[in-house]
């Protein structure tokens, strides 16, 4: 179990979590055992794993950093901790590929990789680059794996604010937060909750498309997704978010459509030609504030025409996924309570 809370409410969710060896094929052997030898709560606690040459092995969680001991568990003093090394950072990129660097160069000219169950693993050290694009990393030095979770019940909180209780809809919705804040487990959930139905709300299910570029949301692997994205969801995957839009609009009839990180000008475009045909839209994007929000071309741009009913801001002040504000996206001011009237108690 895993408590997620949002303002109010503190519920606990069910949380499905990667196993120490889902995680550990990826990853040089010295390095897996350490980490399987973690006690459960360690690792349960575990979001982030940053690893850097000559460097001791980090773990990120809700509570700071954490250092990987050698024999296992946790090390309090730098010494006693597990060192990465060239060996290891070579080792790495061969695992993460299985040993097919080059057929994965368009992922890695993007600077990560999304390995199977939507883990995602970034990375850094020399660019290749060629007329001025980025084409790829050699001599790779630094690795953060972010770690995937279903948190089931996750978007509890939230949904009561997307769905218009009178006309029985979901209205257009953005779910706001800097990064390692929940943004993306939120929206997992949330359309797993909208494709199979809240009786406690009183909404049935919705179509959902979901376009899934970086195989974070539905982690697909072969085109079936790994994750429970619920029963009425067709999954998009490793396409880019605007032309998926319009796909899925125009070959699968959603009811919903939910994408992940907006924020290039064809996004927008993409946006407007949805609620040009009365499909509602849910996505996610990074910002620290409201302000942060409006001074970006293309956020701003959707703000000023009012494109999103609901602005959501999600947070860390209470663990991640913390329901910070909901603001209406045509006034941007605080809402007060749920556009759900009648069918569901208020956060």
């Amino acid at each position: 179990m895993y408590r997620l809370r949002g303002k109010g409410s503190f519920p606990l969710y069910s949380v499905i979590s990667p196993s120490v060896d889902e995680i550990r094929s990826y990853l040089p052997p010295k390095l897996g055992t350490a980490l399987a030898d973690l006690p459960a709560r360690e690792w349960g606690d575990v979001e982030e794993i940053r690893l850097r040459v000559r460097q001791p092995v980090r773990l990120c969680t809700p509570a700071g950093e954490k250092l990987l001991a050698r024999s296992g568990g946790v090390a309090q003093d730098p010494r006693d901790a597990l060192v990465f090394d060239e060996d290891d950072a070579r080792l790495t990129i061969d695992l993460a590929t299985r040993g097919s660097v080059y057929a994965l160069q368009e992922q890695l000219a993007s600077g990560y990789l999304t390995l199977p169950g939507g883990h995602r693993l970034g990375l850094a050290g020399r660019a290749v680059v060629e007329g001025g694009r980025l084409c790829g990393v050699r001599h790779i030095s630094s690795y953060c794996l972010r770690l995937a979770r279903e948190v089931r019940g996750a978007a509890g909180p939230v949904l009561p604010w997307l769905v218009d209780g009178p006309a029985g809809r979901v209205v257009n919705s953005l779910l706001v937060s800097p990064p390692r804040c929940g943004k993306t487990t939120v929206l997992r959930d949330a359309v797993r909750q909208l494709s199979g139905g809240v009786k406690a709300l009183g909404i049935g299910g919705f179509q959902v498309g979901l376009v899934d570029e970086r195989s974070e949301v539905a982690g697909s692997w072969q085109g079936i997704p790994a994750r429970d994205v619920g029963p009425r969801t067709d999954v998009l995957d490793a396409c880019p978010k605007a032309a998926g839009m319009v796909t899925l609009l125009r070959a699968m009839a959603p009811d919903v459509l939910a994408t992940d990180e907006i924020g290039r000008e064809e996004d927008v475009h993409a946006i407007e030609e949805a609620a040009n045909a009365g499909v509602a839209v849910l996505a996610t994007a990074h910002a620290w504030s409201l302000e942060d929000l409006r001074a970006r071309p293309t956020t701003g741009r959707l703000l000023a025409r009012g494109d999103f009913t609901r602005l959501v801001f999600l947070g860390r002040s209470k663990g991640p996924g913390t329901l910070e504000a909901v603001l209406d996206g045509r006034t941007l001011r605080a809402v007060s309570a749920p556009i759900l009237s009648g069918a569901g108690r208020a956060v």
